[in-house]
């Protein structure tokens, strides 16, 4: 058995030593394949923690195979597989561990779901009755096993979904299912009724369950069913609509066992993330990528979940796999251009969007994108003209509110940072109008307005609305303490400032100002440690301020 335990440098040091003892040579193509199953793991240790993910699951796969007595080496070889997204190494892994008695129940949905790919009906079954057996995933086999009838013309694909206990997960789980079902089996009327029916909260799956339906009637040229399908305003099923008015093929029809059970899968890693399980939710996601190479949905949640572990690069390479003319391809580039942003590609990432812009089919959500990205990168007025065609083609002052509102406040914001107070208090107050509960617009024109010295005892009121509404909001928090402050109550500032701290303690201006007010209060040592703190992640232009502060103290009113 090997077990180590390294720091990160010492990895970093491993890795290039073990990637010079072993180095792979044209003439002696062998030598790279003998290696040492410590320096294997080593390897795969170090790339492991560097987010390297392909070369830590071969590093892994390679020390268990020298050591086959180790199961748990053996099945975080599997994981590591299954997480970089190798899955032919997953599944030799899976069947290894299979044949020692010691696969999870995980991996049997993944010899499963190996067995629909290769349309192995009769073994597919009975992993499916496994799974009943293990009991962790049983939820799901109805739902599977009505595709697996399906796939294998074996009597009614529905007659597992007909009985499902009323409340159970399963059912949840299942009822998604009969409508897709219904619609492949070409009972069309009878599958529309039961996705209308179901009654979905609007949201990403809401719309990836209507324009899955929606390119299934479309393939069986039921074209104004298909439009009637794709309800809702989200920017997917926008472009759905586009693609259906255009006479263009939609993409994204679920009408075979592997499809279908892949939809199975990515709602299981998307309910699984909600509940803090990302490593398990990876590999659903995953598995899911192999049963439906082509679908959007399973490379959208692999990139976030992905990009959650801090596997940025992987998280790229993932979304990428969405096409441009993918009624999710705006949900990929809005992934894609974080990520870029996230590895310190900004450039690239304006440019990018700056070229969808320039397309003629640019939409709002690429407008919007832009504006984000012209803020980010200082550039505050390109930002607003930007957020400002966004509302433009949403209908300008006759958007809907639920786009309007968010577009007035970015534009708001960017207006402000270009230094045009006046124009942005107005923006401001048309979003307060369209949305006069949404805490976020209380917040920025009641701090806008405390900032400017502008009734602070009406702007301190906005805030405290918007306190009580997002009660648990740092930067709330912190401006309904600097509300305080300005009034001179530090009895009541102090507490909230540090409790706006605690919530988030990187952020340099709710440290700023809890070193503000402690100076007012005279505890000047508290002071200096908070503009101390507030000086590690201050930008350029703010540092000078706070070190002087921290030199000097207050020495004028802020």
């Amino acid at each position: 058995m090997i077990s180590m335990n390294f720091s990160r440098p010492f990895l970093l040091a491993a890795l290039m030593a073990a990637t010079a003892m072993t180095p792979a040579t044209a003439d002696n193509p062998r030598r790279a394949a003998k290696t040492d199953p410590v320096v294997d793991y080593v390897r795969a240790r170090a790339a492991d923690d560097l987010g390297e993910l392909s070369v830590a699951a071969n590093g892994y796969a390679a020390a268990a195979a020298q050591n086959p007595g180790d199961k748990m080496l053996a099945l975080r070889a599997y994981r590591q597989a299954v997480a970089a997204g190798d899955m032919d190494l997953a599944l030799r892994g899976a069947q290894a561990l299979d044949a020692d008695k010691s696969l999870p129940p995980d991996g049997t949905l993944l010899l499963l779901a190996d067995a629909v790919n290769r349309k192995d009906w009769k073994r597919a079954d009975t992993l499916a009755n496994r799974v009943v057996g293990e009991r962790l995933f049983a939820f799901l086999v109805p739902a599977m096993r009505a595709w697996i009838a399906y796939g294998a013309h074996d009597g009614d694909p529905l007659a597992p979904l007909k009985a499902l206990p009323p409340g159970s997960l399963s059912e949840t789980y299942g009822n998604e299912h009969q409508g897709l079902l219904l619609i492949a089996m070409g009972k069309e009327e009878e599958g529309v009724a039961a996705i209308n029916a179901m009654q979905l909260p609007e949201g990403a799956r809401a719309s990836r369950i209507r324009i899955a339906a929606a390119a299934e009637l479309d393939k069986r040229r039921k074209r104004d069913a298909a439009l009637a399908m794709l309800v809702g305003d989200s920017p997917a099923i926008a472009k759905a609509r586009a693609i259906l008015t255009a006479k263009r093929k939609l993409p994204g029809a679920i009408d075979t066992p592997s499809e279908g059970i892949a939809e199975l899968y990515v709602r299981v890693a998307a309910d699984l993330n909600r509940q803090q399980a990302a490593p398990l939710a990876l590999g659903f996601a995953r598995v899911a990528t192999m049963l439906a190479p082509d679908a959007s949905e399973p490379w959208l949640v692999t990139a976030s979940l992905l990009s959650l572990g801090g596997a940025d690069d992987a998280a790229l390479e993932a979304v990428n796999h969405v096409s441009p003319d993918d009624p999710f391809a705006g949900a990929a580039r809005d992934t894609r251009l974080t990520l870029l942003v996230r590895a310190g590609r900004k450039d690239q990432a304006l440019a990018e969007a700056e070229a969808a812009v320039r397309d003629p089919a640019a939409t709002i959500g690429d407008w919007s994108r832009y504006g984000d990205l012209l803020s980010a990168s200082k550039r505050p007025a390109d930002a607003g003209q930007a957020y400002d065609h966004a509302l433009a083609m949403a209908g300008g002052d006759k958007a809907a509110a639920e786009i309007a509102w968010p577009l007035l406040l970015q534009q708001a914001n960017a207006v402000l940072e270009a230094g045009d107070w006046p124009t942005a208090r107005t923006k401001a107050a048309r979003a307060l109008a369209l949305a006069p509960q949404q805490p976020e617009v209380l917040n920025f024109l009641g701090y806008s307005e405390l900032e400017h010295g502008e009734d602070i005892s009406g702007a301190g009121a906005m805030i405290a609305k918007a306190s009580a509404l997002a009660p648990d909001n740092p930067s709330i928090t912190d401006s309904l303490g600097w509300s305080w402050y300005l009034r001179g109550n530090l009895d009541r500032a102090i507490p909230l400032l540090e409790r706006a701290a605690q919530g988030a303690p990187a952020e340099s201006d709710i440290n700023e100002h809890l070193g503000d007010a402690y100076w007012k209060a005279d505890r000047r040592l508290d002071a200096r440690y908070a503009w101390r703190a507030a000086l590690v992640a201050a930008d350029d232009d703010e540092k000078a301020r706070i070190k002087a502060k921290i030199d000097n103290g207050l020495t004028a009113k802020p």
